[in-house]
């Protein structure tokens, strides 16, 4: 077992599974132990994930336990599972770190669908706008944003424009980050930026209530090239992931399309923004009032 092994949720459950079996039989540690041919102590590590509960091993339980087949062979399934997570996990970890790659990916892509809660999609910021979001957060993850933005920045008017579908919520427009200078210069550029032909900026006003995906931000990358897949990008302050099952984006797929129905059409959405843009208390806000959404 590596001295730096940290369970997995997935392993804590194949742990709580397997002294559940033993539950269910009255077998103490010690008399399981014997009949699977375990030391207690290894059997009490694998039913409180303190270490790997190996396949073999479940299989064995499972047969002492005379748990009923397809049982024992789902909770093999999900050891195997746990194990390659583990493997794949580590070595993703050494050969790419998503948030550092994002800005590639925007650079080769073809289509570009970003859903926002709380904030303007990365490419369409400001750059002072990007700077007070990131004021308070590490200066690493700032730079990546910066590098984003820029990513796009060369790509409106090339030879293989980025097509740039967004859909936020009307709150977004709101939200006064950086304070009502920066907010008001980041709605001129909404406004600017929206009107170009590879660029579809849509608002979902308060009234739409409930939507899909609420609460749950996530970018959405096609590719020109039928050998690569369409990768959804989600990230948290914590960690970035990219998502390449075609199960998977194919679903982020469907709830952007099921937004940019709810959502006030392009037209509209260019209204608001102007609405908001145009409202006197930018400039009558006092000097205290906050200056970000962090």
């Amino acid at each position: 077992m590596p001295k730096d092994f940290r369970a997995t949720t997935l392993e804590r459950a194949i742990g709580r599974q397997l002294a559940a079996w033993r539950d269910e039989r009255e077998l103490s540690l010690s008399e399981a132990g014997q009949r699977v041919g375990f030391s207690s102590a290894k059997l009490s590590m694998m039913e409180n994930a303190v270490q790997p509960s190996a396949p073999v091993d479940v299989m064995a339980l499972g047969y002492v336990y005379k748990v009923p087949t397809p049982e024992w062979q789902a909770v093999v399934l999900r050891a195997q599972h746990a194990a390659r997570v583990r493997t794949s996990t580590l070595n993703n970890a050494l050969h790419l770190d998503p948030a550092a790659d994002f800005a590639n990916l925007v650079f080769e892509a073809s289509r570009l669908r970003a859903f926002t809660t709380d904030l303007v999609p990365t490419v369409l910021q400001t750059p002072q706008y990007t700077n007070a979001v990131m004021h308070h957060d590490d200066p690493v993850r700032s730079a990546r944003l910066a590098t984003v933005r820029e990513a796009w920045a060369t790509r409106p008017n090339g030879k293989d424009p980025l097509v740039v579908e967004a859909v936020f919520s009307e709150s977004v427009l709101r939200r006064v980050v950086g304070g009502p200078r920066a907010m008001k210069a980041q709605l001129l550029h909404l406004m600017e930026i929206s009107e170009h032909p590879t660029v579809s900026v849509q608002v979902l006003p308060h009234s739409t209530g409930a939507y899909p995906a609420m609460g749950s931000p996530f970018t959405l990358l096609d590719f020109p090239h039928r050998q690569h897949n369409d990768v959804a990008y989600l990230e948290t302050f914590i960690k970035a992931e990219y998502v390449e099952d075609p199960v998977l984006t194919e679903q982020c797929a469907q709830r952007f399309t099921s937004l940019q129905q709810l959502a006030l059409d392009p037209g509209e959405s260019l209204e608001l923004i102007a609405e908001a843009a145009a409202e006197p208390w930018w400039t009558g806000m006092r000097r205290d009032s906050p200056t970000t959404g962090c």
